[in-house]
């Protein structure tokens, strides 16, 4: 079933290699774990005596404080830039750990306290008066109940109300559901534990009081440092994405460098030659250098009939860069003009890149 879907979830996805690891798991584990740690950091980080591919690109070293994390009685609050592969973390930890990454909740305005706790069946509800055959558990409650992992996304998103439930769920672990009777409460079971994530830019949304905070440890996700790593994960993305295609236009390694150059150059302000550049207000993360390389790739394939240049880059950009902010247009204008120009003499990619952004009216 995997191939009828655009997009599963990281458990089918990969499950022969979850099952690999659970074999020859031989490691201690807590109660309520599928995997052990030592097998769930295999899982995100890769075992090539295993046949494990390495999922997440960055620091380890996170990676092994998040296990730690969600060992202990306090959730783990994933914070970063938009891009950062926040979500992508979360969701391979749940899936190593309770077997399930999709008891996820979404942040947003529209959230409110049952989506955390419980609702109704309303027709039920009439007809049978409250029980448990009429609730409609949370994923929270779900994942409480069963063990498991539960992933809040956005979590800044929500509104202070909401937020402030998280706390008495983290600190008693309990759901109690007064509808059917005073005594009638939900534990959570051996495995239970919570990820959240935020971005860094929503910060002031609604900020999280000192008491939820206080029920987190936090970890910061950075983009990948490592230009090498970014240009790996790129490719198997890009590879990803494509698969189901059949046919995809060669992306060569210098117009790979291109996208993934542009991109760190754009995010850091310095240039690998060390000049300053102005820098977007709009994110130039992995992700999205992933989506633009993508696109590239699907306008040489599907419209060109051809190898991927510079010059899909440079046109797909826009669509990246040119966000909300009029003032952006200006800054990879400049880009173009000075860095992208100089490049452009010792390389066909960059030539391509800089020759089709001065053509764009809009660049």
């Amino acid at each position: 079933m995997v191939e009828a879907v655009q997009r599963a979830p990281a458990e089918v996805k990969f499950e022969g290699e979850l099952k690999a690891l659970a074999q020859a798991d031989d490691a201690p584990k807590p109660t309520g774990w599928l995997l052990s740690p030592r097998a769930v950091r295999r899982f995100v980080l890769g075992d090539t005596s295993l046949g494990v591919s390495q999922k997440f690109f960055g620091d380890d070293g996170l990676v092994d404080r998040a296990i730690v994390s969600l060992m202990g009685q306090q959730g783990l609050m994933l914070v970063g830039e938009p891009g950062t592969a926040k979500s992508m973390l979360s969701e391979l930890l749940s899936a190593a750990i309770g077997g399930s990454s999709t008891l996820v909740v979404q942040g947003s305005a529209g959230v409110v306290e049952d989506h955390l706790r419980y609702g109704w069946n309303y027709a039920l509800l009439l007809a049978e008066g409250p029980s448990e055959r009429a609730m409609i558990p949370s994923p929270l409650l779900t994942a409480m109940r069963e063990g498991r992992i539960a992933r809040i996304e956005e979590l800044t998103r929500c509104a202070p109300e909401v937020q402030d439930a998280m706390i008495s769920l983290l600190s008693e672990k309990t759901v109690a559901v007064p509808e059917l009777g005073p005594q009638v409460e939900f534990r959570a079971a051996p495995g239970f534990n919570v990820i959240a994530t935020a971005n860094l830019r929503d910060r002031g949304v609604h900020d999280m009081s000192s008491a939820l905070k206080r029920r987190f440890n936090f970890e910061t996700v950075q983009p990948i440092a490592d230009a090498e790593f970014e240009k790996r994960l790129i490719s198997l993305q890009l590879a990803e994405r494509m698969d189901g295609h059949g046919v995809m236009s060669d992306l060569s390694e210098d117009v790979l460098d291109l996208v993934v150059t542009v991109f760190r150059d754009l995010r850091s302000g310095v240039t690998r030659e060390g000049a300053t550049v102005p820098v977007p207000s709009s994110v130039m993360s992995t992700a999205e250098a992933v989506n633009t390389a993508h696109a590239a790739i699907l306008a040489a394939t599907y419209l060109d009939g051809g190898a991927v240049t510079g010059a899909q880059v440079a046109r797909q950009l826009r669509g990246v860069a040119f966000k909300d902010d009029p003032e952006d247009a200006r800054k990879l204008r400049a880009y173009t003009n000075h860095i992208a120009k100089e490049r452009a003499r010792g390389s066909r990619a960059w030539a391509a890149f800089h020759k089709a952004a001065c053509e764009d009216d809009a660049i």
